[in-house]
């Protein structure tokens, strides 16, 4: 009984970080980037090289934080997995000359920066995070 009451809070307590993870990161675009919001799947194809462009036109490009607290978050919300094996899964269609490793910046900052001034340019960062000249989409 002990040890069904301990899985109990551990699955609540995974669940409640999964909610906070997805309140703590927002999804970032260029402005010339069509769409307005984007499901969890299509963000998910983006970001893992199985998908370049959003329903409803236009090629994408994924911009990402080299590491930290937002980026760790983004990863186990969006893409469900941590950082080693994401970045095992790029290295694979690198090798494989299917895609080419996305740019990784170094803090949000940077991101916001490229993201603003680079067309197709889609990226994550902190919610508390400026962001004046990315358009932020909403993940359904």
């Amino acid at each position: 009984m002990k040890k069904l009451r301990f899985v109990i809070l551990l699955l609540a307590a995974a669940s409640i970080f999964a909610i906070h993870a997805q309140a703590q990161v927002i999804v970032i675009a260029n402005p010339g980037v069509k769409a307005t919001e984007i499901s969890k799947n299509d963000l998910r194809d983006v970001f893992t090289g199985a998908a370049t462009a959003l329903p409803g036109g236009g090629n994408v490009v994924p911009i990402l934080l080299k590491a930290g607290t937002v980026h760790e978050e983004f990863l186990q919300a969006y893409i469900g997995k941590n950082d080693t094996a994401y970045r095992a899964g790029w290295r694979s269609l690198v090798f494989s000359g299917q895609a080419s490793m996305p740019k990784s910046l170094e803090t949000d900052a940077a991101v916001v920066e490229f993201v603003a001034h680079n067309q197709g340019a889609i990226g994550y960062i902190g919610k508390a995070t400026p962001h004046e000249g990315v358009k932020v989409l909403t993940v359904k």
